[in-house]
């Protein structure tokens, strides 16, 4: 079973005993969640205005907010610079609680996109491919991230309801159920799509077998129902981590929720031997990144 490990931090830069510091590592390099319950962003009293489904362009699940570039959110030029500088702010508060509990991390610390997410977890039709309500891992048909982790730091901004996940059994237990149904891709085909844009640079063996690990777990209702699982709750106010290329999580249901993606590389790692890369290499028994 995946762990769910808490620690009473109360600050976004805090200052960690190096005890603190080894069990927020072996609680997320491990594979499991960890928790800060007393760790809340604050919203100023105007900011409290953007916890509402009605600043969503009901195009994009989410409003994100890559480098200065607002996608996903419509209203006044006014609102929206507002609403920016709130989700740049929760950016550099992750980033900075990140280097700080980590701190081998912290020269490799690159932001990705920040996003806010108004809506309602669930509710949205979508293909069960997109069906966040499925206990997955992360991994993006367009973007080859060949071994780098994804590091993503959420916090329930909700001011009454819970944020509510199902999370569950552990990477090398669902890899091993899945692993026999994925083949290996067939020649040229990461070239062809890279050359046609399909994705962004080639893909990998390790890409390949995480996708399918995606697919395979969504894909599969009775894994769904029947694999080892938890509930955990999320309380208004609280942070949490992991990284979700390792973690099998699933939205059961909550509203408004700030999340920022980090992508770490194997070598920012304590312990590289416990990334999806390393375990998926043990399990198939060859290299799955080919040199650069």
């Amino acid at each position: 079973m995946t762990n769910i490990v808490s620690l009473d931090l109360t600050s976004w830069q805090p200052k960690c005993s190096p005890e603190t510091q080894q069990i927020a590592v072996e609680a997320l390099e491990g594979g499991g969640v960890l928790v800060l319950p007393e760790l809340a962003f604050e919203l100023s009293e105007t900011e409290r205005r953007f916890l509402s489904a009605e600043w969503s362009d009901r195009r994009a699940k989410n409003i994100s907010l890559e480098g200065d570039a607002l996608r996903g959110a419509h209203g006044a030029q006014a609102d929206l610079a507002a609403l920016a500088d709130m989700i740049g702010r929760f950016a550099a508060c992750a980033a900075n609680l990140v280097a700080e509990l980590f701190p081998r991390y912290a020269p490799y610390v690159r932001r990705a996109r920040t996003s806010f997410r108004p809506q309602p977890a669930v509710g949205r039709a979508v293909s069960w491919r997109k069906d966040d309500s499925r206990l997955h891992i992360d991994a993006f048909p367009s973007r080859p991230n060949r071994g780098e982790r994804i590091l993503r730091v959420f916090c329930n901004v909700n001011a009454t309801e819970d944020r509510v996940w199902r999370v569950g059994e552990d990477f090398t237990a669902m890899a091993r159920t899945f692993l026999p149904r994925i083949g290996r891709p067939l020649p040229g085909t990461a070239s062809l799509l890279s050359v046609l844009r399909v994705t962004k640079g080639a893909r990998s063996e390790y890409d390949h077998i995480m996708l399918g690990l995606h697919d395979r777990a969504k894909a599969d209702e009775h894994y769904q129902r029947n694999c080892a699982q938890q509930v955990v709750r999320f309380a208004p106010g609280t942070t949490w981590l992991c990284f979700s290329d390792q973690v099998m999580h699933a939205a059961v249901s909550g509203q408004h929720m700030l999340e920022q993606t980090i992508h770490l590389p194997i070598t920012a790692l304590y312990r590289p031997d416990s990334s999806p890369l390393a375990i998926l290499k043990t399990l198939c028994g060859r290299q799955l990144v080919a040199a650069q």
